[in-house]
């Protein structure tokens, strides 16, 4: 990119007319329009000027190249609004699975001793929407790019997996006691189902929390 280019680049980013920079360079628009076209360049004592002006150092106005401390900035900016995008898009996901297992959880309570519907039929549903709410969280964290996790994330990700860690151990021996007390192990299972709707709205309250904090 030639100095012409950077200038009319900046002058865009800017919001500038070249009135707006001849005037405050204290040149006519015929000049600005000259230096944006190449047909001439800005004399020695306009190079500092144009560098306070469209606030860049006099390196990245003649050799187009942004430091590489700038670039590295930028990169991390960027890097930190696709990481905010994943993490609602993971909220909107994980918030509608959420959703469709607690509606499953509902048909299946409902739809066999008070409509007296098909248990066949029933448990097909209910499998059915499980599956679908399942496999749009794997689809989903199978797809989003990775990211390097800071202090406070990783910290945050070890408390999430210690709670679904002493949930699961819970569910389990709930399963159990329930299990051998009603013999009813073909309903029992359910109990596994509860288990991975409460982590999931568990992880789903942090990316609220943290979506709330990045917010602020």
């Amino acid at each position: 990119m030639n100095i012409g280019e950077k200038l009319f680049e900046l002058r865009k980013e800017k919001n500038l007319s070249q009135e707006d920079v001849a005037e405050k360079l204290n040149v006519t628009r015929q000049t600005v329009s000259k230096w944006e076209t190449n047909q001439s360049t800005p004399d020695f004592d306009k190079i500092l000027p144009l560098c306070e002006l469209f606030e860049i150092g006099t390196e990245e106005l003649l050799t187009g190249k942004k430091p590489e401390e700038k670039v590295k900035q930028e990169e991390k900016f960027e890097k930190t609004l696709t990481k905010q995008e994943v993490r609602k898009k993971s909220a909107e996901v994980v918030s509608t699975s959420v959703f469709i297992y607690i509606v499953a959880i509902a048909l299946l309570m409902v739809a066999i001793p008070v409509l007296n519907m098909n248990p066949i039929v029933v448990s097909a549903g209910f499998l059915c929407m499980i599956g679908w709410a399942t496999a749009r969280i794997v689809k989903h964290y199978m797809a989003i790019p990775k990211f390097e996790e800071t202090k406070e994330e990783k910290r945050e990700n070890e408390m999430i997996k210690s709670i679904e860690g002493v949930i699961g151990a819970i569910c389990t021996v709930i399963y159990l006691i329930v299990s051998f007390a009603s013999m009813a192990w073909h309903i029992t299972w359910i109990i596994f189902v509860i288990n991975g709707l409460i982590c999931q709205i568990i992880r789903l309250f942090f990316m609220l929390k943290e979506g709330e904090t990045g917010e602020k």
